[in-house]
């Protein structure tokens, strides 16, 4: 455990992906978020450097990672001019665990060869408290040597570990897995919204959802939180927008018609344009329940 580890973006993800890899014995060296008391308060607790730079970042730590908010920050981070994660990364690693386009990891890729730097797309389809119990499903794509050299890092992050493939497959099945989570959840949201409407026993019907056809992941995480009102935020809406937008436009990139992914892209656009993004995915429901949203 000799590598020197940093994290850029410190939010609930990469705090706790950070507060995991210090129990277990790496050295976390320095911590960056552009909500710096975020940063300060996790560098205190853990015993790293709270960063005030990105240059700073990189000359800290062998590898570093990043979980940003979206496609703009990514490249923001490895920017080819002023402070950026690129100032002296020849021989360093980034794992890029964003969830963002697959040609921004491309992009990320080839800014970071032309500087002697290699990076490592760390998609997770997982939440919080995988983050923080080292149990992401953790998809890779990159140059294999890549992975094989921070694989044990990886693997106490990850209890489903699996390399996909070259820079920019990882963010596709990425895109992908979010895509059917979504049209999944606003589909419940809407099954569990035409029970309420029917006077149906809510409690039953997910009883017999979860013992029929109409059983799901997000029956098990979800149903009871539409339900009871109950949107703490483990995954935004917001989030499930950005996401189902990314699947949308890679499905018309290939001229493939997806009708489904596009009416729950428009769900959850209209998640945030009421106001409700920051609401947990769940609170999709909020749009399909009598009474609940106009």
């Amino acid at each position: 455990m000799s590598e020197k580890i940093a994290f850029v973006g410190v939010g609930r993800m990469g705090a706790n992906m950070a507060r995991r890899l210090n129990e277990c014995g790496y050295a976390i060296t320095a911590v960056f978020d552009t909500h710096a008391a975020s940063a300060a308060a996790l560098a205190k607790e853990i015993g790293a450097q709270h960063a005030t730079t990105l240059a700073a970042v990189t000359a800290a730590a062998d590898v570093i990672f990043t979980v940003v908010t979206d496609d703009a920050a990514q490249l923001g981070v490895f920017a080819t001019t002023g402070d950026s994660l690129l100032v002296g990364a020849k021989g360093k690693i980034f794992v890029n665990c964003a969830t963002v386009t697959p040609k921004t990891h491309v992009e990320v890729e080839r800014r970071a060869k032309k500087v002697g730097a290699a990076t490592l797309e760390g998609c997770m389809a997982s939440s919080i408290p995988q983050a923080r119990n080292g149990t992401l499903y953790l998809m890779c794509g990159g140059a294999k040597k890549t992975f094989n050299r921070v694989q044990p890092i990886l693997e106490k992050l990850s209890s489903a570990l699996r390399f996909i493939g070259p820079t920019g497959q990882a963010a596709q099945v990425k895109a992908l897995v979010n895509m059917v989570m979504n049209i999944n959840t606003a589909g419940l949201a809407e099954g569990l919204g035409l029970g309420a409407a029917l006077g149906l026993d809510l409690t039953m019907l997910r009883e017999v959802f979860s013992q029929t056809g109409a059983n799901s992941q997000v029956l098990r995480t979800d149903g009871e939180d539409m339900q009871n009102r109950d949107h703490s935020c483990f995954f935004s809406g917001a989030h499930a927008a950005k996401d189902s937008t990314i699947a949308w436009v890679l499905g018309a990139e290939t001229g493939l018609a997806m009708p489904l992914a596009g009416a729950t892209k428009q769900q959850f656009d209209r998640m945030v344009a009421l106001g409700l993004g920051g609401l947990d995915k769940s609170g999709v429901a909020e749009l399909t329940f009598k009474g609940r949203h106009a």
